[in-house]
């Protein structure tokens, strides 16, 4: 059987590249080297956070199935930021790791047009310049039109603990040995990059009666626009902290480190590092805090989030038991941290497509990313386009300004990563205050309705949603708040100044430090929103001219993005290019004037010479 979509992978890019094409209506395979670890949280068994859970609501708004997942599955919800401007604001969520594995497992073999194989794929097929199947480690051949590679870390994947090392994927799965050669054969520029994880605890061996208590939210804020509501019991976290005498072990290790003893050659996440590196970098740092988060609701294991380490064994116990709480703690899994392959994604086009060998996608860690929400955000973008260029379509290419996915693909095939794995920030998009958790829905849901992916009842909600907001404002625009003592009480609590004379509750709901339900208590109206639509709500009216200015800036940004460099421009022939600007631009074939603005070593003026180029028609 030749199928029209084969992923490989079955991790998180695996998942929604899978789910995405066949339910797009592509006959899939999915083929995995493992079928019990599907959906495995390799690392944290968290979903979300700053930047990352924005990925979450856009995935989940084109019809992805995360956002779903970790609602339906997780122990802890809560909010972050919400001191803080709206465009930073996210949802982060504890998850049941084995729940939300054996739920995904669930949902990928109950999918219609979707086959999952065990395999351990070494070899593609590839016929001038085009991908037709796939091999594996047996000789099995499977053919396909088009094939997606979601390999994670398995890409002749290292493990270390202290000065021992040995092949694996992760811990307890096999490396992919063979693939990455073949890619390098291909002609991909391959490379090498580090990630971590924590040691596991026996949580019945940690004394919490000392620890600060981290609850979830209450009400628990849900992640996916089909949820109405968290209905599980959620389970508290703990706080505590690395001291004085954890450095002095750790310092006084450091030379067993494989890190710090050189045998690691590869760089780790800068924003995600071990604890060994926190304490040998930051030395006037007196303690590091260290989140104690439970793995699910049928197991003992803990995850001390911030305990990131490839130390020997012997040393994360004296370390772990170092630590305020964990006194008496068991290891059950010791950490350690795992290096392997990826490929430059500047070798690719905004699609996840190759440009080396078409009909083939790259999503995820092979991307050379970080974190299971940049790769499930890249394996629905592939599955998509996928399945799009089997039906002769063209492909789903989301720009900076419409959502932090397409910021993330852009960074990626433009830019590269810059010799570190990438990590999703809020800082990273020029446009953050449009780019809302929020609006994630009124941004991409209609796109994902568009494809398929999103079910009417979805774009009913949608539509309501936008209902709700615009009678609200009206209401807010009618009503009147008092000039009263209560009133005035109410505006003083809150850091504001009183008024003189009765006000529309618009007006005041207006200030920065009144909020939606402060103005509706004030004004005596009941509220009507939930918490998704107040925020729109707020966020509208406080933010009304930032807003309007940021869209003025995505206008002037289209003019140049709107400006296709088409197939025939030869940079090599652009008057008054440098060499170096000639060879950047030759190697990753920007698709616009925007793209190639945004390339490191291209200047303003190498963009104005290539539009004068453009214009004038040279070489076509």
């Amino acid at each position: 059987m030749t199928y029209d979509v084969i992923v490989v992978g079955a991790g998180h890019a695996g998942i929604e590249a899978s789910l995405a094409a066949s339910r797009m209506g592509a006959r899939t395979l999915m083929l995995t080297l493992n079928l019990d670890h599907i959906g495995q949280m390799s690392c944290n068994p968290a979903i979300g956070g700053i930047g990352k859970g924005h990925l979450v609501r856009e995935i989940d708004a084109l019809g992805g199935e995360m956002g779903v997942a970790i609602d339906e599955t997780g122990i802890q919800f809560r909010f972050l930021n919400t001191r803080k401007g709206p465009a930073v604001r996210a949802r982060r969520a504890q998850a049941d790791k084995a729940a939300y594995r054996a739920r995904m497992k669930r949902v990928l073999e109950s999918t219609p047009n979707l086959q999952i194989r065990q395999a351990s794929i070494e070899r593609l097929i590839v016929e001038n310049r085009h991908v037709v199947g796939v091999e594996s480690q047996i000789g099995e051949t499977f053919m396909a039109r088009s094939v997606v590679l979601t390999t994670g870390t398995f890409l002749k994947g290292l493990i270390h603990v202290g000065e021992r090392n040995y092949p694996a994927g992760r811990a307890g799965d096999f490396a992919a040995m063979g693939l990455s050669e073949h890619l390098r054969e291909l002609g991909f520029r391959i490379g090498r990059l580090k990630t971590g994880t924590c040691p596991r605890l026996d949580g019945r061996t940690i004394d919490y009666s000392e620890l600060e208590v981290q609850p979830g939210d209450d009400p628990p804020p849900p992640f996916s626009f089909r949820t109405a509501r968290i209905e599980q019991a959620q389970i508290p976290c703990h706080l505590t902290f690395t001291n004085a005498e954890t450095h002095r072990i750790i310092r006084e290790n450091i030379g067993r480190s494989p890190m710090y003893s050189g045998v690691i050659q590869s760089r780790g996440p800068r924003y995600c590092p071990s604890v060994e590196d926190k304490v040998m970098r930051f030395a006037g740092k007196e303690r590091h805090q260290i989140f104690l988060e439970p793995e699910g609701r049928d197991t003992v294991e803990v995850y001390p989030n911030g305990l990131s380490t490839s130390l020997p064994f012997d040393v994360q116990l004296a370390m772990v038991r170092s630590i305020k709480g964990l006194e008496r703690a068991e290891v059950m899994r010791p950490g350690y941290a795992i290096e392997y392959d990826f490929a430059d994604p500047t070798q690719l086009n905004s699609s996840l497509e190759t440009r080396l060998v078409a009909g083939l996608f790259f999503a995820g860690q092979i991307n050379g990313t970080t974190g299971y929400e940049e790769a499930a955000a890249q394996g629905l973008i592939a599955g998509i386009n996928a399945a799009l260029s089997v039906r002769n379509e063209p492909a789903l290419i989301l720009g900076r300004d419409q959502a932090y996915i397409g910021v993330m693909i852009d960074d990626l095939v433009t830019r590269g990563i810059g010799g570190e794995p990438y990590r999703m920030f809020t800082s990273r998009a020029e446009y953050r205050l449009v780019l809302r958790e929020d609006n994630a829905d009124r941004r991409l849901m209609p796109i994902g309705e568009r494809l398929g992916l999103v079910g009417a009842a979805a774009s009913e909600r949608l539509r309501r949603k936008s209902e709700l907001v615009g009678a609200e404002i009206e209401r807010l625009r009618a009503a009147l708040v008092a000039n009263s003592d209560e009133n005035n009480a109410i505006l003083r609590q809150s850091g504001s100044s009183p008024i003189s004379q009765a006000v529309r509750a618009i007006e005041l709901l207006r200030r920065p430090e009144i909020s939606y339900a402060v103005a509706l208590r004030m004004a005596g109206l009941e509220p009507i929103l939930d918490f998704d639509q107040a925020a729109e709500l707020e966020i509208e009216i406080k933010y009304d001219g930032y807003v309007r200015r940021q869209l003025e800036a995505v206008e002037r940004f289209k003019r140049l993005e709107d400006t296709p460099i088409p197939n025939w421009v030869d940079f090599h022939a652009v008057q008054g290019l440098s060499t170096e600007a000639r060879e950047r631009l030759s190697r990753s074939r920007p698709r616009s004037l925007g793209q190639a603005a945004r390339m490191p070593g291209i200047t303003p003026a190498a963009v104005s010479l290539l539009a004068v180029h453009l214009k004038a028609g040279h070489g076509r």
